[in-house]
C-alpha cells in the first residue's frame, strides 16, 4: 500500500464547536442539523467530500470508457442522519447523478464501475445504504 495524501483536522467540541485543516484551508464552526446555529455539520462535509469524490471518480471512468471526457458530470449527494428503534442513529446516502454527453446504458455504467472505485464508496460500502440515481433512474436494485 503506498499512501498518497493524509488530510489532518482538527475538531474541537464536537458537533457544537469548531473544525479547521492544519493547513486553515478549511476553517468552520459546527453546528447539530436542525439547530438554526450558524456552522455546519458533519453531515453536510460528508456529503460535500463523498460528492466531490464521485465526481472526480466519474470523470475518471468516462474518460477511460470514452477515450476522453464527455459532457457535464453533475452529483448531488443526499446524507442523512437516521435514527434506529433503540435510539441509535446511523447514516444513508443518496447519490443524484447526471451525465451529459451519453446514452442512458452509457451513462449506468460509468456510475457502476464509479461506485466501485470511489475510495469513499468503497469506505462504506456493507455498512451504509447508498441508492444511485443516474439521469433520474435510481439502480438501487443492482447489486455492484
Amino acid at each position: 500500500m503506498k499512501i498518497l495524501y493524509t488530510a489532518h483536522a482538527t475538531i474541537t467540541a464536537g458537533r457544537d464547536g469548531h473544525a479547521q485543516t492544519d493547513d486553515k484551508q478549511l476553517s468552520v464552526a459546527l453546528s447539530r442539523p436542525g439547530s438554526n446555529k450558524a456552522g455546519t455539520n458533519p453531515e453536510q462535509l460528508f456529503a460535500a467530500g463523498y460528492g466531490a469524490c464521485f465526481g472526480s471518480a466519474l470523470a475518471a471512468v468516462s474518460k477511460q470508457r470514452q477515450g476522453e471526457e464527455i459532457g457535464e458530470i453533475a452529483v448531488q449527494a443526499d446524507v442523512n442522519l437516521n435514527q434506529d428503534e433503540q435510539g441509535g442513529f446511523f447514516l444513508s446516502v443518496t447519490l443524484n447523478v447526471a451525465i451529459a454527453g451519453v446514452d442512458d446504458n452509457a451513462a449506468e455504467a460509468i456510475v457502476k464501475a464509479a461506485h466501485k472505485m470511489c475510495p469513499y464508496s468503497k469506505a462504506i460500502r456493507g455498512n451504509v445504504n447508498v441508492v444511485l440515481n443516474v439521469n433520474g433512474t435510481n439502480l438501487s436494485h443492482e447489486h455492484f
